[in-house]
């Protein structure tokens, strides 16, 4: 499988923008992250600190809660039906 091009904050702040401008919700929304982009994500220089938080055990990129793992390759779930 082909290995994503771009930092997970490149490929995904304009994704979550989009989607809160077309009416989701930061609560409905879902980061699934690989456990390879979560580690890149949380460490990388240009990623603002402010744009990552870790409470009640989550991690959170812009709001939207992140799950790290159980995916092949990352994406945004909008939590449509």
């Amino acid at each position: 499988m082909a290995k994503s091009a771009g930092s997970p904050d490149s490929r995904f702040r304009g994704q979550i923008e989009a989607a809160l401008a077309d009416g989701a919700t930061l609560d409905a929304m879902v980061l699934r992250l690989t456990l390879r982009d979560a580690n890149l994500m949380a460490r990388d220089p240009v990623t603002p600190v402010a744009d990552i938080s870790y409470a009640g055990g989550e991690m959170r990129f812009l709001g939207v809660r992140v799950e790290k793992g159980g995916v092949d390759v990352s994406r945004l779930d909008l939590g449509e039906g």
